[in-house]
């Protein structure tokens, strides 16, 4: 299945500056594969070492949170769109 996957700015280094990349798969961890075959080093950035996707990387395929469905095992249809979304965490709190 080709699916449309959209790239976050801060890895887009991997992609020579594309917003978006076509990956072949049938389930979230076979794109997450295919795009570590054809952009080396997203593996390592999206996943830790034991091949689970970071706890501040967020999965959505076709807006809907990867977590709620079968995480990895999220199977994917033709034509589906992904999108790769790192958390933003700290800052500082507003006093009122």
């Amino acid at each position: 299945m080709s699916v449309k996957v959209r790239i976050p700015t801060p890895l887009r280094s991997l992609t020579n500056g594309s917003e978006e990349v076509i990956v072949e798969g049938n389930s979230i961890k076979e794109v997450i594969d295919n795009l570590e075959s054809n952009h080396n080093g997203f593996k390592a950035r999206l996943c830790d070492e034991k091949g689970q996707i970071r706890r501040f990387i967020n999965f959505y395929l076709n807006d809907e949170d990867i977590r709620f469905k079968d995480n990895q095992d999220t199977p994917v249809n033709d034509g589906d769109q992904i999108s790769i979304v790192p958390a933003i965490a700290g800052g500082k709190a507003l006093s009122m």
